[in-house]
């Protein structure tokens, strides 16, 4: 009855401090929210400049259109879009910047034919990319009511179907406002960065001493790749200033990187079915990711063929493994039905469903012109989800791995330890002449040993007093000869040491020690008058032959115990 109530208080205890944390966290997360988000509704007042455009696509004109409903063909690289619309006469921003949302093409900005803004036509000129995302621009002291032009030059294939939504805010709050819609993907992408990083850092030392750190390494790089790519896509890096095209290229490489720790990550998984098309299948499709990845980047760093380019293709390829890896998992549960593997295929749908949802409202968005997202962050919150995962599937399965290896080394313990006295046995003493035996080159020293008088003491005594004699003449010859090199119960009343030396001072020094410790165990065991037989025999690397050096110790070790007898009568 008592062990029920401590293991219930154990497990109310366990209960409330898993749900203090979880509430803890909750509520710590909600108060950074409201910290974030409670001046939105006041920074977010701005003016949608949707309607009344006039848009010439190369030759072809239209008038009088909303951007929320105009949809064209898809644009190319050398296009020109020209947009023209009068603002408005009267607004409440004294220092009004217009939020325009760019993908792939240079932009020039005018009010009443006067240039107030250009970006990207000196990169299109070097063939380089200019990148996708928002750009805000400060307009000039007097804008009202008069005319804006913008003129966008698309710099890749296939780079949109309709112009995305164009509004004007206050200057001092556009970028507050980036932030508080992008908070979730924001909180998200620094927690894996700097999770990432941080692991990375202590993992790379650690491996040093074990390569079981492996596949938190590989955890840990995905979770750098994942958090970058969450801010770069989410636009929140574009805060510190960095420039457009810089930000699409670090949102590109996180994202090509990715996959490769992760699939490093999952060749354990591969290897435990044991199958080899499966195993094959890993290994070109690592190879693939790798290559694809490779070509990529340098296609993209000689401008030949840049990232955009790409996307659809390594999406695709990503989506390839996402797949493979989940029906990897299924194998494993049907083979093992391990808890670990359950958790790891619940992880792996959920993360899948993130990107397909993410992926849809990205291609919705900018092909058909809708916007089926209202949640933004999702991969990112998938992301967060799966590296936990993947953090307590690593535990349970290093935690699986270190039990086996303690249950190893205790079966390896057992079967070459003598179970009275805790030092080597017989079978561990064979395979370690054998050793000796197969170098050839040792100078070694063969001592043994025969503990007098067992018999009679198990006869007079008792075997439990014999087997205090046993193990203190195990304590005594271990402490004088087992640093030297090792020391094994060979059976019943017989011992033996090797030591690896030859040198006679040395050896004269060990026995000397030797009997020091056998007058000090009969001093500190009173009545234990324990007397042992020895003898000794010495073999060079030039004659090295150990089954001769062991029988000529054991000759000697015999006629000093007839001495001995001999003096005791």
């Amino acid at each position: 009855m008592k062990h029920s109530n401590k293991f219930s208080s154990k497990t109310f205890l366990k209960v409330f401090w898993g749900v203090y944390a979880f509430l803890s966290i909750c509520i710590t997360l909600f108060l950074v929210d409201r910290l974030f988000s409670k001046d939105y509704l006041s920074i977010s007042q701005h003016m949608l400049l949707n309607d009344s455009w006039d848009v010439t696509i190369n030759d072809i004109s239209y008038h009088d259109i909303s951007l929320d409903s105009f949809k064209f063909e898809i644009v190319n690289k050398g296009d020109t879009l020209t947009m023209q619309r009068i603002l408005p006469a009267h607004l409440d921003f004294a220092e009004g910047a217009l939020r325009l949302h760019i993908n792939q093409a240079a932009v020039s900005m005018y009010i009443d034919d006067e240039m107030i803004y250009e970006y990207g036509h000196d990169r299109i000129a070097k063939n380089k990319t200019v990148g996708s995302g928002p750009l805000f621009i400060n307009f000039p002291g007097e804008y009202q009511g008069k005319t804006l032009k913008i003129i966008l030059d698309v710099s890749e294939n296939k780079a949109f179907t309709q112009l995305n939504t164009i509004r004007i805010y206050d200057w001092s709050n556009v970028y507050r406002v980036l932030l508080t819609e992008n908070r979730l993907p924001l909180f998200l992408g620094c927690f894996l960065t700097i999770f990432g990083t941080v692991t990375c850092c202590i993992t790379v030392y650690a491996l040093i001493f074990s390569r079981k750190f492996l596949r938190i390494l590989c955890v840990s790089l995905f979770s750098i790749c994942m958090g970058l790519w969450t801010l770069c896509y989410y636009n929140v890096i574009m805060i510190f200033s960095i420039p457009m095209y810089s930000v699409c290229l670090l949102e590109y490489i996180a994202l090509y990187l990715a996959p490769i720790p992760l699939m490093i990550y999952m060749g354990e998984d591969v290897n435990t079915l044991n199958n080899k098309s499966v195993k094959m299948l890993y290994r070109i499709l690592l190879m693939i990711q790798i290559a694809a990845t490779t070509c990529t980047i340098v296609l993209h760093s000689l401008d030949i063929l840049h990232f955009a380019a790409t996307l659809k293709y390594m999406q695709t390829l990503i989506v390839c493994n996402l797949i493979y890896f989940i029906i990897i998992e299924i194998l494993n549960l049907k083979a093992s039905r391990q808890f670990v593997h359950r958790l790891f295929l619940i992880g792996m749908l959920m993360l899948s469903g993130c990107i397909a949802y993410d992926l849809i409202s990205y291609y919705t968005s900018r092909y058909q012109g809708e916007t089926v997202a209202t949640l933004k962050g999702v991969s990112s919150l998938g992301m967060v989800i799966f590296i936990f995962i993947l953090f307590v599937s690593f535990y349970i399965n290093l935690t699986r791995k270190m039990m086996q290896e303690t249950e190893r080394n205790f079966l390896i313990k057992s079967a070459y330890t003598d179970e009275l006295t805790q030092i080597h046995n017989r079978r561990y003493c064979m395979e370690y002449m054998n050793k000796i035996k197969a170098a050839e080159e040792l100078n070694y020293t063969v001592f043994c040993f025969d503990l007098n008088n067992l018999k009679f003491v198990n006869d007079t005594y008792g075997h439990a007093k014999g087997d205090i004699l046993i193990r203190s003449a195990a304590e005594v010859i271990a402490s004088a000869f087992e640093s030297h090199g090792i020391v094994a119960r060979m059976g019943g009343d017989e011992f033996i040491a090797i030591a690896e030396t030859t040198d006679t001072a040395k050896i004269a020094s060990l026995m000397e020690h030797f009997r020091e410790s056998i007058h000090k165990k009969n001093v500190e065991i009173p009545d234990l008058n324990m007397s042992i037989a020895c003898g000794y025999a010495s073999c060079s690397a030039m004659d090295s032959n150990i089954e001769k050096a062991y029988q000529l110790a054991d000759n000697h070790m015999y006629e000093n115990k007839k001495q001995m007898k001999k003096a005791n009568r």
